[in-house]
């Protein structure tokens, strides 16, 4: 839910700052009259927002082409700055933006400071709006810096503070956002006029919303409340509209403290508030459907899922798509719980489809991951773009103040400079060649890095094959252990047991030699037999020798027999393994064997990790004179030509080129996987 709260607190901010600009009227009231008689008329009935649309935009074009064929002074500068508020009231920012740079250019011919500031201050608004976030932050530090310098223009000045400290949380600068809106505060501290009760309402509100964005829920909710407490005190203008606002912004920190009750209750406060004014449908469009999901989180059947719908219903007509992409996923989540999947995942393909036309990140995010969530045939390509887009969002996120630090210092140089040609040419110089040699430097570092983390990969494949080439060696000792105490067993043997016996039958027959009666003839049988005993005594003590010389032949063998025996104790998967006894393992130098063993072990971990395998084959033989090793799987399998190969994968082809010999890999996803490596017996690698 941090997300989506983090959403709507920005269209919190896009709306106090509409109900702002919408105050900019008022303080235009103070120029006089006109000299067209028509003129008061047309900007009235221009902002009557209870005409229609297209009949507002009819009066604002009559007036517009009264004014621009006026002379260029004070009362025309200020018309003009009329006409770009009632553009803007009703979203035509197209011709806001004209009329804004017309009026800059006609300041700017006069160097009147203070319409210069007021102007740029109007491009940061349209800019942010547009979210061409450099752009409105570098007009809105314009603006700032003139109005420093202009006396009796604090209230100006506030204003730009709080609307660059609301784009500031809008790019996720919440440090900075903080920061602007407590410079507001010490700038209006002990003021009491009407307009600077207003300002105290944006700062509280504003710094509500930053605490909420940074997971400090107790910190946001003092200063909702102190928003609400300046509603009530100072009677601020639009106060139902305001007070709603301020109720939804409550209710969506108690969401993000998972406290459902609280939060229904302050949405069911903002809608009250709203049908007593009713003038945005939007906020009352979230209202409704963030009050559905408070229910919904709750277990409340009653109004569900009507308010999920009514909210629709609202926000059909609206431009507002992140309310609406979030009623979407309310709906998706509360159909999800009532296990139909059909109406879940429609809704969640709705909002990621509305998301996707307005390219807006965060968004996406969010549906994203809900929908990977209902939808188990795409999960994993959901996933895989989900960690894409938040990899590049937190990277952006992590230059803005970067990058807003840097339009603010180049600001101040043109500024500075501006007097000076040479000297500025010069330091423009300076500047692009320090940049040059910080890229050149830079990128050495970069390539230094490469080469370091290759060679830090050698030196742990290196330390790897000795560890493997260690245990060959151990393996061999322990073989050479069994093999002297083998030895001596059969010594013992001999002496003890066969020797001794072929002694006592020797001296028994010498014995009968001098008797041919009948019992002489048994007892001669009898020996005989005895004989037939100790010939079958010596032939097993033969067949043991002859073993122990083969498993001393073939300790490789043992060693890989013991990964294989591990891995059967180890996982479920099913391992049948066949090596070839034919293989003459002594031809076959240490690399070779350290790298087969390698490419095995790599193998088996990538199919315990990756495929789910139910079966494993191993197969290790001689095809003329090479080693042939097959391992197999029945496992999930990938898309060998569209898959990245991984660092293990890597690894094996690496290991295989070392023995010159050949690699090859076959899969295709929900067939299983077989790997192929054909290695020279007997050649010799440098």
């Amino acid at each position: 839910m941090k997300n989506i709260s983090y959403n709507f607190a920005f269209l919190l901010l896009l709306f106090a700052f509409f109900w702002n600009c919408n105050q900019k009227k008022t303080n235009n009231k103070a120029v006089g009259g006109v000299s067209n008689d028509s003129l008061p008329i047309l900007f009235s009935l221009a902002n009557d927002f209870k005409l229609p649309r297209q009949k507002r935009l009819d009066y604002i074009n009559k007036a517009n082409e009264v004014v621009v064929n006026q002379e260029n002074d004070s009362l025309n500068r200020a018309n003009l700055f009329k006409i770009a508020n009632r553009y803007y009231n009703i979203n035509s920012f197209k011709e806001y933006f004209k009329t804004v740079n017309l009026v800059l250019q006609n300041s700017e011919k006069v160097a009147d400071s203070s319409n210069i500031s007021k102007a740029y201050g109007y491009l940061g608004d349209y800019y942010r709006i547009k979210s061409v976030s450099d752009s409105s932050f570098l007009f809105y530090y314009k603006a700032e810096q003139l109005y420093v310098k202009l006396e009796n223009n604090k209230m100006q000045l506030v204003k730009i503070l709080i609307n660059k400290a609301n784009l500031l949380f809008r790019v996720g600068d919440f440090v900075g956002s903080e920061k602007e809106v407590f410079k507001v505060l010490r700038l209006v501290k002990g003021e009491t006029s009407q307009e600077f009760k207003e300002i105290y309402y944006d700062a509280y509100n504003t710094l509500g919303l930053v605490y909420n964005g940074m997971g400090d829920y107790e910190i946001a909710i003092n200063y909702h409340n102190k928003a609400i407490k300046c509603i009530q005190d100072f009677q601020i203008i639009g106060k139902n509209q305001t007070m709603a606002i301020s109720y939804l912004n409550l209710g969506l920190v108690y969401m993000n403290l998972k406290n459902y009750e609280q939060a229904k209750l302050y949405f069911q406060k903002g809608i009250e508030q709203q049908l007593l004014d009713n003038q945005d449908a939007s906020i009352y469009a979230m209202l409704l459907d963030n009050l559905g999901y408070c229910k919904f989180k709750l277990n409340e059947k009653n109004g569900l899922p009507d308010l999920f719908y009514k909210s629709m219903e609202v926000s059909s007509g609206l431009k507002s798509n992140s309310g609406h992409f979030l009623n979407l996923i309310h709906l998706s989540e509360y159909f999800e719980a009532k296990k139909d999947r059909v109406q879940a995942l429609n809704f969640a393909n709705q909002a990621l489809a509305l998301v996707r036309k307005t390219n807006d990140r965060h968004d996406i995010l969010v549906a994203l991951k809900h929908i990977a969530t209902i939808d188990p045939v795409k999960a994993t390509a959901y996933t895989k773009e989900y960690i894409h887009i938040n990899e590049d969002l937190q990277k952006e996120e992590r230059k803005i103040g970067e990058k807003f630090s840097r339009i603010q210092y180049e600001t101040d140089q043109i500024k500075d400079e501006n007097s000076d040609l040479e000297a500025k040419n010069r330091k423009l110089v300076y500047f692009f060649t320090a940049i040059a040699i910080l890229g050149f430097f830079l990128y050495i570092i970069k390539s230094q890095k490469v080469k370091n983390r290759e060679l830090l990969y050698k030196q742990q494949q290196q330390k790897a094959n000795e560890d493997i080439y260690n245990l060959m060696i151990s393996q061999q000792n322990t073989i050479e252990a069994n093999r002297v105490q083998e030895k001596k067993r059969v010594a013992q043997e001999l002496h003890d047991g066969v020797l001794g016996r072929m002694f006592g039958v020797r001296m028994n027959l010498e014995g009968l030699n001098q008797f041919n009666d009948d019992l002489a003839i048994t007892q001669r049988l009898d020996y005989l037999s005895e004989l037939k005993k100790i010939e079958q005594d010596i032939r097993e003590i033969s067949h043991d020798l002859n073993r122990e010389k083969s498993e001393l032949i073939n300790n490789f063998v043992a060693i890989v027999d013991n990964l294989f025996e591990e891995q059967r104790k180890t996982f479920h998967a099913k391992l049948f393994s066949s090596i070839d006894p034919n293989i003459k393992w002594d031809l076959a130098v240490n690399s070779v064997k350290i790298n087969l063993y390698r490419i095995i072990q790599e193998s088996l971990q990538n199919i315990n990790k990756y495929a789910n395998a139910s079966t494993i084959k191993v197969d290790l033989k001689k095809q003329e004179n090479n080693i042939l090793l097959t391992i197999t799987d029945d496992g999930a399998g990938f898309n060998v030509n569209l898959k990245k190969k991984g660092i293990g994968l890597q690894n094996m082809i690496s290991r295989a080129k070392e023995c010159q010999g050949e690699f090859n890999v076959q899969s295709k996803i929900g067939e299983g996987t077989t790997i192929t490596v054909r290695i020279p017996l007997e050649k010799q690698i440098s």
